[in-house]
């Protein structure tokens, strides 16, 4: 099997993930697009996994990248129709690509917080044998609006309705943060947007808090990546 990874900031790579991918010999090619990298050939792939970073999936001007992104995405996965999974902006792209939209969120979303399956996402593979309620590393401040008639949600919060969706039979996605490493708060607080977006919504003691809760659900975080990545490979085996 042969991946492919969309990068949009160096700290935001596959995290956990990387450590599943190493064990089963995967061989993965990381794009960092930010950095003027350019996206190879899609046909030489098997999968595709779409990241987080810190613009929004509007911002086309500052990052005339995006547009080619959004392009191969829709090629992707209406198109090729070859598995796709998509973490916070990745999760938005997924939606913005394929002809849904995305919107402000107000006020965001940030810190170690609930997510609770629909009855869908408890039916659905990628969540096979993973608890219908979890704690989940969220820090975003866009949420997906709307999407295509195809798209299945797959769980919620409180403060955003679509959480994760699938699209189709072989396209996922979440909003909040799977990949979560010993180091990922405080290597992310050092981002000025995230940072700036943690002390605006809750305070100069944030981070000290949120590196607290964080260290002391990583041992779900971890369980529920190993989950999600087994169930990821077995449903694109299938």
């Amino acid at each position: 099997m042969k991946l492919l990874v969309f990068q949009h900031i160096e700290c935001e790579h596959p995290g956990k993930l990387r450590d599943y991918l190493a064990r089963d010999g995967v061989d993965w090619t990381a794009v960092e697009l930010d950095a003027g990298e350019t996206i190879p050939d899609l046909d030489a792939f098997d999968a595709l996994w779409v990241m987080g970073g810190p613009m929004d999936v509007w911002d086309t001007d500052e990052h005339p990248w995006l547009i080619d992104e959004k392009a191969a995405i829709k090629r992707w996965v209406q198109e090729m129709q070859r598995p796709y999974l998509g973490l916070c902006l990745g999760h938005q792209l997924l939606a913005d690509a394929l002809g849904g939209s995305c919107s402000k969120l107000d006020p965001p979303e940030i810190g170690v917080l609930d997510i609770e399956l629909t009855d869908a996402g408890k039916q659905d593979p990628i969540f096979k044998d993973m608890p219908h309620q979890q704690k989940a590393l969220q820090w975003h401040s866009v949420q997906v609006q709307s999407t295509t008639d195809d798209t299945v949600v797959l769980a919620s919060s409180p403060a955003c309705a679509n959480q994760a969706m699938r699209v189709g039979n072989y396209a996922w996605s979440m909003q909040y943060h799977v990949e979560v490493e010993p180091d990922t708060v405080d290597t992310w607080s050092q981002v000025p947007a995230y940072r700036q977006a943690l002390i605006a919504t809750l305070g100069e003691q944030a981070l000290p808090q949120m590196l607290a809760s964080a260290s002391a659900n990583l041992e779900d975080f971890a369980a529920n990546s190993a989950l999600l990545y087994r169930n990821f490979m077995q449903a694109i085996r299938t």
